[in-house]
């Protein structure tokens, strides 16, 4: 699925190939001559593993595994998905790993008949569709395995209506459709990719009472308004579709019929919720289409003229229908059934002693071949297992156990990994860190979210790596976050990031909602988690056109970033399995969570709902002087099982059993996708929500819940710090 990355200015690729030993002098440097946070004496515990590590992930060998991933299209539970399963697999047992491929059931759709026809006000045909994807010159577009464009978690449907165009589908478009006296009650509803999770769009538009939905893709935001289209340049073509999921996975991820349950391929049906009583999947049909298809329907409509932050780049005026100048058909025949997925699980086990797992993950099936988006990602991961594998056979054993999985059905509602965290939901207060990768390359531009206690892990990995611009990653990273600061302040635009108060002059990291694996893992099991990328001019996202020869031409032709995430991503895992001290730095999660709830003050008094922070901004200030009382024994690189325990378990404790109001499967009161955002982290979710719906009985509770959970945690790092 991953997130829908907002599309920046890249910086120019360094085409020049580094061999890995060529890069070794600067991957060594910064980190040979201090200690590491979690370390007592990193150069005499870690630095040669680190070195040795970082030597073996191979440029080439991951083109050609990347190669073989994309080689036909796989979606989730297709024999070609279940190949790659097999073929990930061998690559971890020729590592090392002890390895299992298993199996889940889970309730999902293929399209059988989806297509639309669009109508004039005197019965001329003007649009339908959809058209086949296609471009002069792409290798892989016409395989017959391609399916056509639909929607995972789409509900059948056959629906006629008036059209109406509504944006991005966002609460506030709806609203404003409301002031303009357009009801879009039994209509079908046009609105446009961007802003927020496609299933949000479908969600609002089913309150409002439409009767379908159509999504496209706007030029202005991934087409040529960006830049040249493919195959001239990286941005969608005009007959490019972007598939997904329409699952409300801010309800629940995972299959739909199991929540808070493994989906295991011997649970008795009675297990299973009935159809009638799942309330993760819309009611109403959705299907994604190209704007070479949405256009002559856009161009046709009439009544009043769409508001100017509504215009997209198509060359004419949008107008917001609903006049009966546009009806369209449309009929969705879904195959919904049953049908088998594979995660793969490698384990390197532990010599501590200790129950710890680190968690290291990436999605494997994709719409259609997925080079970008995930198989870049897997790739790196079976480089970074390659170089994992080369220190077992030096003799190198992990203090905690490693647990490198392939997660199947990602796409279709993070399925493979939410059945996975809920088939081992008691193992996972034993997991001290989840790291993801999904979009693994997509251009040259390193990124990050985590959560607030493993920001500084980051940076600190990141130091390490050598990059292929100069310098490490690190540097790198920065470089481009303050070249494209100076970019937006030089035109005055704004870029939408989320960042804590104090990350002017270091690298930023976002926060992290959902749309990726790592979701079960903080959200519902408290485990602390990271996600990593590397970004460019990504347009073909979710399109027949994310394969192989447009990630060579575009993202990656002499596969030295899927290297570098390789090396990052490895480091992530060695580094948390042999720390001494697990690598939380609490203070700045204290520093981070003060800004939030001093944010949501001024939210609240801005939208004039009148609450008492008092509560909360003294259980803040109490947790900071734990942190502050932790760190100092963490600096001192005194560890013992029992510190590393409440250190783990601080995080454990910000979740809230009863979970969020209508959504009790999501858990943390910190982190949560938005209701109305879904891919967007909400901070304090309990609290801004509800203050949003001006709810302030609800939002009060919310405090309560979060005071609460602070002073769990707060508890939990203050019997760290005692710890002997």
């Amino acid at each position: 699925m991953s997130k829908e990355r907002k599309l920046v200015p890249s910086l120019i690729l360094v085409t020049a190939c580094f061999s890995s030993m060529a890069v070794m002098d600067s991957a060594q440097q910064p980190n040979n001559a201090k200690n590491v946070f979690g370390f007592h004496d990193y150069a005499q515990e870690e630095s040669k593993f680190d070195t040795d590590f970082l030597a073996v992930p191979d440029a080439k060998l991951a083109g050609e595994e990347l190669k073989t991933l994309t080689a036909v299209p796989h979606v989730a539970a297709s024999k070609e998905d279940y190949e790659t399963a097999v073929y990930v697999a061998g690559k971890f047992k020729a590592a090392g790993l002890d390895t299992q491929i298993v199996p889940y059931k889970a309730w999902l759709n293929l399209p059988k008949d989806v297509y639309f026809t669009a109508k004039s006000a005197d019965g001329r045909e003007i649009a339908k569709g959809p058209t086949r994807e296609h471009v002069d010159g792409d290798p892989y577009q016409d395989d017959p395995r391609v399916l056509p464009a639909f929607n995972g978690s789409a509900a059948s449907g056959d629906v006629t209506g008036d059209v109406v165009y509504a944006n991005y589908g966002r609460p506030e478009d709806f609203k404003q459709l409301k002031d303009l006296k357009i009801d879009v009650k039994g209509k079908i509803v046009l609105v446009r990719y961007g802003e927020n999770f496609r299933g949000v769009k479908v969600y609002i538009a089913q309150q409002y009472g439409a009767a379908g939905v159509i999504i496209f893709s706007d030029p202005a935001d991934d087409g040529y308004f960006q830049g040249d289209k493919y195959p001239k340049g990286p941005y969608r073509p005009d007959t490019g579709v972007q598939r997904g999921s329409v699952q409300y996975m801010f309800k629940y991820p995972g299959d739909a019929t199991t929540p808070g349950i493994a989906s295991t391929p011997d649970l008795p049906a009675s297990k299973r919720l009935p159809i009638s009583r799942i309330d993760s999947l819309p009611t109403i049909p959705s299907m994604p289409i190209s704007y070479h298809d949405a256009a002559p329907i856009l161009e046709a409509l009439g009544g009043a003229e769409a508001p100017r932050s509504w215009q997209g780049a198509l060359p004419f005026d949008y107008h917001v229908g609903g006049s009966g100048s546009v009806s369209l058909h449309l009929v969705s025949k879904e195959d919904y059934a049953e049908r088998t997925i594979w995660d793969v699980i490698g384990t390197i086990a532990g010599t501590d002693g200790s129950d710890d797992w680190v968690v290291a993950g990436n999605h494997r099936d994709a719409w259609v071949y997925g080079a970008v988006d995930p198989n870049s990602g897997t790739a790196a991961m079976l480089e970074a297992v390659h170089g994992l594998g080369t220190l077992l056979h030096e003799g190198w054993k992990p203090k905690r156990t490693i647990k490198i999985c392939s997660w199947d059905a990602e796409e279709e509602g993070l399925i493979g990994s939410t059945e996975w965290v809920e088939d081992h939901i008691q193992q996972m207060e034993h997991a001290v860190a989840y790291f993801n990768t999904d979009v693994g390359v997509a251009g040259p531009d390193f990124e990050a979210s985590a959560v607030p206690s493993l920001k500084r892990f980051i940076r600190e990995v990141t130091s390490e790596v050598p990059s292929p611009q100069g310098g490490t990653v690190y540097d790198a990273w920065l470089r481009e976050q303050t070249e494209s600061s100076r970019q937006t302040s030089a035109t005055g635009t704004a870029r939408k990031r989320q960042t804590s108060p104090d990350e002017a002059s270091i690298p930023r990291i976002g926060d992290l909602g959902s749309g990726s694996d790592y979701t079960p893992f903080l959200q519902h099991a408290g485990v602390p988690s990271t996600d990593i990328g590397s970004g460019g001019k990504y347009g073909v996202y979710h399109s027949v056109f994310d394969n192989y020869a447009w990630f060579t031409k575009f993202a990656d032709p002499t596969f030295v970033y899927e290297q570098q995430q390789a090396r990052v991503f490895g480091l992530e895992i060695l580094h948390m399995a042999d720390a001494d001290v697990l690598p939380y730095d609490y203070v700045n999660y204290a520093k981070e969570l003060a800004s939030y709830i001093s944010a949501a003050e001024s939210r609240a008094s801005q939208a004039g709902v009148h609450l008492d922070f008092s509560g909360a901004n003294s259980a803040s200030d109490k947790f900071a002087k734990a942190a502050e009382a932790v760190l100092a024994k963490q600096d001192s690189g005194t560890a013992t099982s029992a510190m590393n325990h409440d250190l783990r378990g601080a995080e454990e404790a910000l979740l809230d059993p009863a979970g969020l109001p209508g959504r009790p499967w999501f858990q943390h009161t910190v982190f949560a996708p938005g209701e109305y955002t879904g891919y967007a982290a909400v901070v304090i979710p309990g609290v801004n929500e509800a203050i949003d719906a001006k709810d302030a009985a609800r939002a009060q509770a919310g405090i309560k819940s979060l005071v609460e959970a602070i002073d769990r945690a707060t508890n939990a790092l203050l019997h760290s710090a005692a710890s002997q």
